[in-house]
């Protein structure tokens, strides 16, 4: 997928296919153990497997990772149904939601709503570039007015992660 504009090339979370497996596998095995047992006990039936065939498809709906993707001046997230667009150099507000997981709330001038956990960005250093990129020219114009410390933490947890993997990829750690 390529910048809106049709220029260039996008970021794009380079685990979502890995993401992907994961879900399929966590859904998948406990429909085969399901039927398996049912088999083995002769309680199998078309109800049955109606329903184990459903509440593995719901298990797969939740776990279905959300991808996301960046490029210039924009950042996506996709997921089953539905995408959700930013515009990066028109952010007004940047949110950094604890809880259960943590999320990274991006909101626009044009009404536009990402949510995504910011271990993606951790994980994908092209993805995190095009958003820094466009937040800073945001703040410069003076549009992005609540979250630049959100994105000051969130930068100096890409530092420490960058400083971790030079270690350890030369052997100092």
């Amino acid at each position: 997928m390529g910048r809106p504009d049709g220029s260039g090339e996008a970021a794009n979370n380079l685990e979502w296919a890995r993401e992907l497996r994961s879900a399929v596998r966590c859904a998948g095995v406990p429909l085969a153990l399901l039927l398996l047992v049912d088999c083995a006990t002769g309680r199998l039936t078309l109800w049955r497997t109606a329903l184990w065939f459903a509440l593995a498809g719901l298990l797969f709906l939740v776990l279905f990772p959300a991808r996301v993707s960046a490029g210039g001046n924009w950042l996506a997230c996709r997921r089953v149904v539905h995408e959700q667009r930013v515009r990066t150099d028109l952010l007004v507000s940047v949110r950094c939601l604890d809880g259960i997981s943590q999320r990274l709330l991006l909101r626009d001038a044009l009404g536009g709503r990402v949510g995504i956990d910011p271990e993606v960005l951790v994980r994908n250093p092209r993805l995190w570039s095009c958003l820094n990129e466009g937040a800073q020219k945001a703040a410069d114009d003076g549009l992005l007015l609540c979250g630049q410390t959100a994105l000051r933490r969130l930068s100096a947890r890409m530092d420490r992660e960058t400083a971790r993997a030079v270690f350890t990829a030369s052997g100092l750690d």
